[in-house]
């Protein structure tokens, strides 16, 4: 997790498919895959006003933004589903959650009235946007959608 102060840390994660402990950076090129079985592995980060760009903005792959604060039940409610569907769509998705109280800039900056409000990125423009709390399914719908509509051809 990043303490907004240095450089995007790392997290570890266990393999899904094979067990195997791995550092996943908040910042990278392309996607996380296990170093033991090369399996995809869910990409989840934490950012906020001073390493966002870095960690969410210049991603490759679409980001789902969690746009939260700790006071907020339905925040804490939905943070699990998300990183459920984190999980489900390893290598397709990268999670960033960002902590509006720590993070004034960007609450401004994407205009946020309610938490939880969820945005996808794609290489740092906002197509989507949800505000609210949903069950892991309806999130993973309202993504698999949405990147689909995206992926049709205009």
């Amino acid at each position: 997790m990043s303490d907004n102060n240095g450089p995007a840390a790392t997290r570890t994660v266990r393999c899904a498919n094979c067990g195997r402990t791995n550092r996943i950076p908040a910042a990278a090129q392309g996607s996380p895959k296990c170093g033991n079985c090369h399996q995809p592995l869910p990409w989840i980060a934490d950012a906020g006003d001073r390493d966002f760009a870095e960690i969410a903005e210049q991603a490759t792959l679409p980001v789902l933004v969690d746009l939260w604060a700790s006071w907020c039940g339905p925040c804490r409610m939905v943070s699990p589903a998300l990183e459920q569907v984190a999980r489900e769509m390893a290598g397709r998705i990268k999670l960033v959650k960002v902590d509006v109280d720590k993070s004034p800039r960007l609450q401004q900056r994407f205009e946020v009235q309610a938490v939880p409000t969820l945005l996808i990125l794609d290489r740092g423009t906002e197509i989507a946007r949800q505000a609210g709390a949903a069950p892991p399914h309806v999130l993973r719908d309202w993504v698999e959608k949405t990147l689909a509509s995206r992926a049709q051809p205009a």
